[in-house]
């Protein structure tokens, strides 16, 4: 069993602070007492975030060096970088820069600054050893793959405390709205039918709180260096049976539209390795998949009702500034 006090104190620097997983994990590590920076190109300016926020670009090894070597974190959650499965060219070098040299960068100055333990996010798109030849089937997935190798690398040659994580298909609030669960969800609720693929393509999913877990986790227990360890429930739910699930859960009169997109091509199937986290970590998923998409649903419901009633407020506002006027 984890003590969540074991951090208590200790500085905590987070690339990628803004984005899903980077969010959900600062919170919680606020919540532990850990003095949390929060790196980003576009860092927050809200003047009550107990988040220290710095502007900062972990591809350029200039602004990596400048950062770590004044913060000197404990610890480092390197989540940032362009997130896209598509395989278009035109990502082939902004995919390479943020993902590869930002990765390489943060490893070569975590070594110098002597930090306790680098945290990196692998992805499910990198292609397994089960070929003879494994082919990454996009930019995004090449770049996931050659970062982790040179984090391998790095614990190998170099004895640079690096342990890599693999979430698998991670859903709950606040997840970008461009991302399977929050745009069928949202479309939905608007009443709106989202056009999708085939809805064939079967996926492990595992909630953002059980994701979370394992990153704090993975950033206290020890002897667990050059690791790469799957976070996900080791089950299989299709794409057509969670849309299916959501629609019940928002009670949608509209039809998803199923075989309006072409499915992705050569993306695979594949379970995590739970077991292994759990022997690794002591971690194991908590949320249930179906209470995990009802409590998913109902946030975002929230936050439609939120801003449908702020917008009321302030087109009453309005009128009444123009009555007065």
């Amino acid at each position: 069993m984890i003590n969540i006090d074991s951090m208590t104190g200790q500085k905590a620097l987070v690339t990628g602070a803004r984005g899903f997983l980077g969010s959900h994990l600062c919170s919680r590590l606020l919540d532990m007492g850990v003095e949390v920076y929060g790196i980003s190109r576009n860092p927050s300016n809200d003047p009550e975030s107990k988040i220290h926020w710095c502007r900062g670009d972990f591809a350029e090894l200039s602004s990596a060096t400048k950062l770590i070597a004044s913060i000197k974190p404990d610890v480092i959650f390197h989540l940032g970088g362009l997130v896209t499965a598509l395989p278009d060219r035109e990502l082939v070098l902004a995919t390479m820069n943020s993902l590869l040299v930002s990765t390489v960068n943060t490893l070569l100055m975590a070594a110098d600054v002597g930090c306790r333990r680098v945290l990196l996010a692998a992805s499910l798109t990198e292609p397994t050893f089960n070929f003879h030849d494994p082919v990454p089937a996009s930019p995004y997935a090449a770049a996931k793959w050659a970062s982790n190798a040179y984090a391998r690398m790095f614990h190998m040659l170099y004895q640079t405390p690096s342990v890599i994580l693999r979430p698998f298909m991670t859903y709950g609030p606040e997840q970008s709205i461009q991302k399977l669960v929050p745009h069928v969800t949202l479309s939905l609720l608007r009443g709106e039918a989202p056009k999708l693929s085939s809805g064939e393509w079967k996926a492990d999913w595992i909630y953002i709180s059980d994701v979370i877990d394992a990153f704090v986790a993975a950033a206290q227990v020890r002897g667990i260096e050059g690791s790469t360890i799957d976070i996900g429930c080791g089950t299989l739910v299709s794409v057509k049976d969670l849309v299916n699930q959501i629609a019940q859960l928002t009670q949608s009169k509209v039809q998803p539209i199923f075989g309006a997109l072409p499915d992705r091509p050569f993306e695979q199937v594949r379970t995590a390795n739970s077991s292994e986290a759990y022997a690794k970590l002591g971690w194991k998923p908590k949320v249930d998949f179906n209470d995990g998409l009802r409590d998913t649903v109902d946030w975002y419901k929230r936050s439609l009702d939120h801003r449908a009633d702020s917008e009321r407020k302030l087109g009453a506002h309005s009128l009444h500034s123009t009555v007065d006027s």
